[in-house]
């Protein structure tokens, strides 16, 4: 069965082959080094084959089947342009920054999910344990828990009876994460499935923003004129801001201005759509949108900072404040029942 490439391997293998092709040697000779030197010894042998019986390099990759779509499109496009070195050099530049967004959106979501763990056990633990041993003080001393206590003790008895469904729910979630961790094919279903849910709005309308940015900024530099880059950057992002590609799209077939059709369908702020007319006239618009991909990514990178800066003393302060109700909701009785006594 054909397994679709890492990104961390794709990123790899089109560094190495732009290299290698960089120095002067053949397709066909450069693929059997790779083949020779590095992992995916029978796919690269295949690749390498393929290129010596005269196949183009798209064709190889598309019929591997182990290369995304976009990537055997990338290249075949640098193959008719003359630039497959610059679409190689730029599908690496480009995974390498899937890699990086990944990683930066795995550790803003650690440290909340930890503290949500943490603050449900902390809960459950008051809950299960240690409200029923007030209950039994209060019921030595003749009295009972009421009010917001006495729910309390409701609720703690509901989740002993329901602790075995819970245990099974727990670990579905155990495994959930364990496999989001080290399965990329499942965390990227599982990302596509939030993306598709929540839609293209707020943090995430920032990093689809960034993330058709860089695409066309590969496109562009790989040889891909701006009505082009836009097309293609569609088939790399989620729905939401795909309709807004191909809107663009449209626009610039109706003869729409760059600028206009690019801050109108909202691929670009007004700011960068100036800044790329004034490029593309002077000839340098590939240069410019790879600098206004770059302030893109910083961009949703301070966004998703701020969104995590909110989260986390929001977890702090609402854990503390149940855990204070909690114990307030039955110190305070029993104090008073104490004073009595006393």
């Amino acid at each position: 069965m054909k397994q679709n490439l890492t990104n961390g391997e794709i990123s790899f293998f089109c560094l190495e082959l732009s290299l290698l092709l960089h120095a002067g040697v053949g397709m066909g000779d450069a693929l059997s080094l790779l083949a020779e030197e590095g992992g995916r010894k029978e796919l690269l042998s295949g690749l390498a084959g393929q290129i010596d019986d005269g196949a183009a390099l798209s064709a190889a990759l598309r019929e591997s089947g182990a290369f995304p779509a976009y990537v055997c499109g990338l290249v075949e496009t640098g193959e008719r342009t003359g630039r497959t070195k610059e679409a190689l050099n730029a599908l690496s530049r480009y995974y390498e920054e899937r890699i990086r967004i990944g990683r930066r959106v795995r550790s803003a979501l650690l440290y909340p999910a930890v503290m949500m763990a943490l603050m449900l056990v902390v809960i459950g633990v008051l809950l299960v344990k240690v409200l029923p041993i007030f209950d039994e003080v209060y019921a030595s001393l003749g009295g009972r828990l009421t009010g917001v206590a006495g729910g309390l003790l409701t609720l703690s008895r509901w989740l002993e009876r329901a602790m075995p469904a819970l245990w099974v729910l727990l670990a579905v979630l155990a495994v959930v994460s364990v496999l989001t961790a080290l399965w990329e094919p499942f965390r990227r279903g599982l990302v596509s499935l939030w993306r598709k849910r929540w839609g293209d709005r707020g943090v995430t309308r920032k990093m689809n923003d960034a993330h058709i940015a860089q695409a066309m900024a590969m496109e562009m530099a790989s040889g891909l004129p701006l009505e082009e880059a836009v097309s293609q950057a569609a088939g790399l992002v989620e729905e939401g801001a795909r309709v807004r590609c191909l809107a663009c799209r449209e626009r610039l077939e109706r003869g729409e201005s760059l600028g206009t059709a690019l801050n109108a369908s909202g691929l670009l702020p007004a700011r960068q759509c100036r800044l790329l007319e004034l490029g593309q006239r002077g000839g340098s618009g590939d240069t410019v949108m790879e600098k206004i991909a770059q302030d893109m990514a910083e961009e949703s990178d301070g966004a998703l900072d701020d969104l995590v800066g909110r989260v986390e003393p929001a977890l702090v302060l609402l854990c503390s404040l149940l855990v204070g109700l909690i114990l307030l909701s039955v110190m305070l009785p029993l104090m008073n029942i104490m004073s009595a006594i006393g």
